[in-house]
């Protein structure tokens, strides 16, 4: 897996561990750019006559959208495949086989697929840039960057900030990203809170040890709410459990309401990648500390124009 080393041109984006400090600068920098572009003039032409595919084999409704919108508002053009309904992979198609033919039709190829690994394979076999946009319970390093630039836009990382990271910890691929990023900065600390049956992964707790880098794994939800200067929420993924009964135990674990929030900080911040099921009480939405719809989804946006344009042209 080619690391970034500055030049994201041509470069398959399949993991975080491609990215160093100076290339997430280089990606902030440019989404800067691509924020003020889209306010000030909603877009631009950089990208037309390159073509987007988008194969998305899981359900997604904001991610999906998310790079549509991104590369339009580019100028580019767009093959949308959302669904296995919608493709030969229906036919027995592998998805390797899918990749090298869309590959002699677009420039790039965003995918996400309910197998960890196999974005990762698959990119092996294609003639343009591959993009993952979330393999299973792997990875998922666009919403993770994003989440990033969200972050930074609040509190310095090259200071002291505890980011409090909630739910489901195992499946979670947003989660697994984040912590690998976060890891690059030193004055970082983690509190991850979980059920004991859905805690963070060895090989993540494994990654962030070599960075030395503080972290704590807790129970108590109330005492991780008054520590945190992120408090990042996230769903019990209910389609990676293989019997209901399991599910039900833990779907309810921590629940984030107003009331909760009375422990919280005053210059703190919500985030969550989003869909919210329960585990975030309408009522919270309008805490102006919660920035999981204000800002985080239209970060999205800008993060992946910027990323298309650097892989597409620099």
């Amino acid at each position: 897996m080619l690391k970034i080393d500055g030049n994201f041109k041509n470069k398959h984006i399949l993991s975080v561990e491609q990215f160093s400090k100076s290339d997430i600068k280089l990606l902030f920098t440019e989404t800067d750019s691509m924020k003020k572009l889209v306010v000030t003039k909603g877009g631009n032409n950089k990208l037309q006559h390159r073509i987007m595919t988008a194969l998305f084999y899981e359900p997604s409704s904001r991610t999906f959208s998310s790079y549509i919108a991104a590369m339009e508002r580019l100028g580019g053009g767009i093959i949308p495949i959302h669904g296995i309904e919608n493709s030969s992979v229906k036919k027995g198609e592998t998805l390797e086989d899918t990749v090298r033919v869309f590959s002699s039709y677009s420039d790039i190829i965003v995918i996400r697929h309910p197998e960890t690994g196999l974005v990762a394979r698959a990119a092996k076999s294609s003639q343009v840039p591959v993009i993952n946009a979330g393999d299973g319970a792997g990875e998922h390093p666009t919403q993770a960057l994003l989440d990033l630039y969200t972050i930074s836009s609040h509190f310095s990382l090259h200071k002291e900030v505890t980011i409090t990271m909630v739910g489901d910890l195992k499946y979670g691929r947003t989660i697994h990203s984040l912590s690998k990023l976060l890891s690059l900065f030193s004055k970082v600390n983690i509190i991850y809170v979980s059920p004991a049956t859905l805690k963070v992964p060895k090989k993540i707790l494994d990654y962030i040890k070599e960075t030395k880098i503080s972290f704590n794994e807790i129970t108590d939800f109330n005492e991780a709410i008054s520590q945190a200067d992120v408090l990042y929420m996230t769903r019990i993924q209910k389609e990676r459990f293989r019997n209901i009964a399991s599910y039900n135990k833990v779907k309810n674990s921590y629940i984030l309401n107003i009331k909760r929030l009375e422990k919280a900080k005053k210059k703190m911040i919500i985030m969550h990648p989003l869909p919210r099921i329960n585990e975030i009480t309408p009522g919270v939405d309008d805490d102006p500390r919660a920035v999981y719809f204000t800002e985080s989804v239209a970060n999205g946006m800008y993060l992946r124009m910027a990323l298309l344009k650097l892989a597409l042209t620099k």
